[in-house]
């Protein structure tokens, strides 16, 4: 595949182990770019069609002066390629004593078959010592030369052509931030960190530091529109080139890194005595350059909003290595999983909202749910998360909260104050819960779910506060809960079954909703062997089908007729009490319904 970079050499990446990446963050990223290479695209496509002497129509009406301009490199035009090494970021001039890097001779525009793997593309490499100007943290740059075979890029060769030489240049170190953090073990204070991390941890968050990566593409690419100089949409304008009277246009020289891993990018220190440099030439459609040229405006965007990219990485190794077929299918069924999650949110505020009574449902659950929300929002909070994801989790945890008044009776009291100015909130069980037996077997579940999730707690925190680095007992705290509640939070959705299976019926639950649920897990089984992820981590994605099992045992041998009323005086058509009396009709239900419940307050 001509596109993929080769990837850098393992033995001289230094790039730290990344945190697995939750499928859903992966698939959100490839449907994000894949949603802007159609916009993009879709947007250029009447500009820039498939034939090969297309006049783009669109041209603003103060450039219809300009004739419609041609290429420059007609096909099957013979050309030159030239490449140099220089410290300066301005164009290249020192021809006769400059560092040539490479040059390939008689190649030919428009070739898709020629080269060594017979695609059209040429690797050019070379090992050099590493540039003092890179040790002082500055940057060295690549600058390449295309002009027809015959001329020459040099402006004292008599065959220098100004107008008709194609040149590029291109930054080949990358600036990255290095974060420090202070982390040590709470109990002996021992850190493994180095006493130069540690000391530039207390003046700083973080550092930039000059990076190399070792592979990048040139790409010449083939297209032969009749653009109008001064009506070229973006992102083309930016890289296409026309001559002052516009009667032809170079052909683009792009520089692509996009297949250039993160992970591969290599710190330039004292210790790196020398660098490699691999670079990949070969032809590019106009269509994938459009897609590559997307990527680079969003990754700009990126920078000014300063939002993370931990996730391109995983994002490019999924394209890299997951058969197009099965990626195809994939990302079709992850956009069903985006429907089947809004619906299943939708149906779950629904189902709140006009819920008036609880039995049936697991209050501990939902007061639990809350904590956890709480948990994972200081934890972002605390290891500096960008403002769109604590946004997003901050209004689920918002959410979470709305249910509070749904599950329990909220008073507010204004004679005991806190401090003598704030009133105080006082929470109490709702009659429904308190008047079923539901509150006893929440109680009951809870209590044989205490005794194993509290072992399991204290194990984990030890293990953690012995083995883990911390920042401080706070971040000890979070991290532990987060990474317990990670672990172990599906085993909060057993006190739920046990309520089903005292009350020998499910007619209380929301089926729509835990439908939307069930499907998605079954989804989410998919991506677990599409994505890239530790094994346990992989394992770790089927413990909810357990649960989702069970509850469809449940539904399975509790069947209901749902237009009879359960003892609760609720069914499946009227899952909110009796319905009215029709007049004439019997009265049975009613008469038989109300002993249950007297019966029930009597155990009490």
């Amino acid at each position: 595949m001509a596109d993929a970079v080769a990837p850098a050499d393992p033995a001289a990446a230094a790039a730290a182990p990344e945190e697995p990446r939750t499928w859903s963050s992966i698939i959100f990223g490839i449907l994000k770019q894949a949603m802007m290479f159609y916009f993009i695209s879709t947007m250029l496509g009447k500009f820039g069609g498939g034939g090969q002497q297309k006049t783009n129509s669109t041209a603003a009406a103060n450039v219809k002066a300009f004739p419609p301009s041609v290429n420059l490199f007609p096909a099957g035009q013979l050309f030159d390629l030239y490449m140099y090494l220089d410290e300066s970021e301005f164009q290249f001039n020192n021809f006769e004593n400059g560092n040539l890097f490479a040059k390939k001779m008689k190649l030919k525009y428009g070739d898709w078959t020629s080269g060594p793997n017979k695609d059209g593309s040429y690797v050019f490499e070379k090992t050099f010592p590493t540039p003092e100007i890179l040790l002082k943290n500055q940057s060295y740059y690549l600058h390449a030369f295309i002009v027809k075979t015959g001329q020459s890029p040099n402006p004292s060769d008599k065959n220098y052509i100004r107008r008709e030489v194609v040149y590029g240049s291109y930054m080949l170190n990358k600036y990255k931030k290095k974060h420090y953090k202070k982390t040590a073990n709470l109990l002996t204070g021992v850190s493994e960190q180095s006493d130069e991390d540690l000391a530039k941890a207390e003046i700083m968050k973080f550092e930039i530091l000059n990076f190399w990566h070792p592979n990048i593409s040139i790409n010449i690419v083939d297209d032969h529109t009749n653009w109008h100089k001064g009506g070229v949409p973006p992102p083309l304008d930016k890289d296409l080139k026309f001559a002052p009277n516009g009667e032809f246009y170079h052909p683009i020289l792009f520089f692509n890194n996009y297949w250039n891993l993160g992970a591969d990018y290599m710190p330039i220190n004292e210790t790196v005595k020398e660098l490699k440099l691999s670079v990949t030439f070969y032809p590019l459609s106009l269509f994938k350059y459009q897609m590559y040229a997307s990527q680079n405006m969003r990754s700009q965007w990126s920078d000014i909003l300063q939002t993370e990219k931990e996730d391109d990485d995983s994002i490019k190794v999924a394209l890299l290595e997951t058969n197009p077929i099965l990626l195809g299918i994939t990302i079709v069924v992850s956009m069903l999983h985006t429907v089947l999650e809004l619906l299943a949110f939708k149906n779950d505020i629904q189902f709140w909202k006009s819920r008036k009574d609880l039995v049936g449902l697991s209050v501990r659950s939902v007061l639990f749910n809350i904590f956890q929300s709480l948990i994972v929002f200081l934890y972002i909070c605390d290891n500096e998360t960008n403002f769109v994801v604590k946004m997003s989790v901050g209004i689920g945890l918002l959410i979470e909260c709305w249910k509070i008044p749904k599950v329990l009776n909220v008073e507010v009291d204004r004679e005991n104050l806190i401090l003598g100015v704030l009133p105080r909130l006082k929470f109490s069980d709702k009659g429904s819960y308190v008047e079923s037996d539901t509150k006893v077997y929440d109680q009951m579940a809870f209590r044989y779910l205490s005794w194993v999730l509290f072992p399991l707690l204290v194990g984990y925190a030890i293990y953690s506060i012995i083995y883990v680095e911390q920042r401080g007992w706070y971040s000890w705290v979070l991290n532990m809960l987060y990474g317990y509640l990670l672990m172990f939070g599906f085993i909060t959705m057993t006190p739920q079954l046990f309520i089903n299976y005292k009350l020998k019926s499910v007619a209380h639950l929301p089926w729509r909703m835990l439908t939307y649920k069930f499907i998605n897990t079954f989804i989410d089984d998919l991506f677990a062997f599409v994505i890239k992820m530790p094994t346990l981590y992989r394992i770790g994605c089927f413990r909810d089908d357990i649960i989702f099992l069970i509850y469809l045992y449940q539904r399975w041998i509790y069947r209901v007729d749902p237009t009879r009323m359960n003892e609760y005086g609720t069914s499946g058509e009227h899952e909110h009490g009796v319905p009215p009396p029709v007049e004439g009709g019997s009265t049975e239900n009613e008469t038989s319904e109300t002993p249950a419940i007297e019966e029930s307050k009597k155990d009490k």
